[in-house]
């Protein structure tokens, strides 16, 4: 590795074993893009980090100490703090730039034309590279979704980003995009996935998973619970969660990562909940584990609305 952080420097002995043993389990829990880009089944998310200055130097060691352990997909928008996110994500990955994949978002009303090809290049500017690896319209606007596809095979010929997806777009809109001229290149759909909000696994998700085309999931700690209520506190949860010597959090990163078509992209202010995160990718839930939240939180039994957050 090119850099190693405080936190890694000062390990000895078992605990710098364990975060090896991390690293290398999360090596092996691969999703794969349509073209056949392996990632971990873990990586970051941003939403609401660069906001406190005062943060700042935590969010950093955070963020460079998840490539560390292995989540090297760091996910943030031009939306995120006006760009304050993607400004800070500059500067964690600041010369590792070759070990991260990164992924940003346009917004709705810049996906076309020349404000698209200006969006970018502004946030290529703040993460301070020449190329984003995963470029997502942040959702669905007034901007017919042709525009935004013609402008991102643009932006893949200029060099300026390597391919692009989509987020918070539901079965139907799925289903227009694929009808358009390389609308079928889409990479992922980034959508808000966790134990108690499961409404794709009726119809996105089965949709995704005939084309080879995984989930990034957004939000899969539901906001540390707070999405869903009880969750968390769940007598079921806590006992699972205990059976594996974690948290119920780190239970739900574990769920929602489950299948091998989902990549999860929690995020993390602090090197402490960086690890957390990263030990979930360690957890095997059984069948009959998986069947009892299954009874609990159960999946729906007819089309939802896509939920947002």
């Amino acid at each position: 590795m090119k850099f190693m952080p405080e936190e890694m420097k000062s390990m000895e002995g078992a605990a710098r074993e364990q975060t090896e043993q991390i690293a290398s389990r999360l090596s092996k829990r691969k999703v794969r893009l349509p073209d056949g880009t392996s990632l971990p089944c873990i990586g970051q998310g941003t939403w609401q980090m660069g906001d406190d200055p005062s943060a700042r130097k935590e969010e950093i060691r955070a963020l460079r100490f998840g490539v560390e352990l292995g989540m090297k997909v760091i996910d943030t928008a031009e939306m995120y703090g006006d760009g304050r996110a993607e400004t800070l994500v500059g500067e964690a990955i600041r010369g590792v730039r070759d070990e991260v994949f990164l992924v940003s978002k346009v917004l709705p009303h810049n996906a076309g034309g020349s404000r698209l090809a200006r969006s970018c290049e502004q946030s290529l500017k703040r993460l301070g590279t020449d190329v984003v690896d995963l470029y997502l319209l942040h959702w669905r606007g007034s901007v017919p979704l042709s525009d935004t596809v013609e402008g991102m095979e643009k932006l893949v010929q200029a060099g300026k980003i390597r391919r692009w997806g989509v987020s918070n777009l539901d079965t139907d809109d799925m289903e227009e995009l694929f009808k358009l001229a390389k609308g079928t290149h889409c990479a992922t759909n980034q959508v808000l996935y966790h134990l108690g909000s499961r409404g794709i696994e009726f119809d996105l998700l089965p949709w995704m998973r005939e084309r080879s085309m995984p989930v990034m999931a957004y939000c899969p700690l539901a906001q540390a619970g707070s999405l869903r209520r009880g969750m968390t506190d769940h007598p079921v949860v806590k006992e699972i969660a205990a059976d594996h010597n974690a948290s119920a959090l780190q239970l739900l990163l574990a769920w929602c990562v489950r299948g091998g078509n989902v990549l999860a992209i929690p995020k993390a202010s602090t090197t402490d909940h960086v690890l957390d995160n990263a030990k979930a990718g360690m957890i095997e839930l059984s069948p009959e584990e998986l069947a009892r939240l299954n009874d609990i939180f159960p999946a729906p039994t007819e089309q939802v609305p896509l939920d947002i957050v």
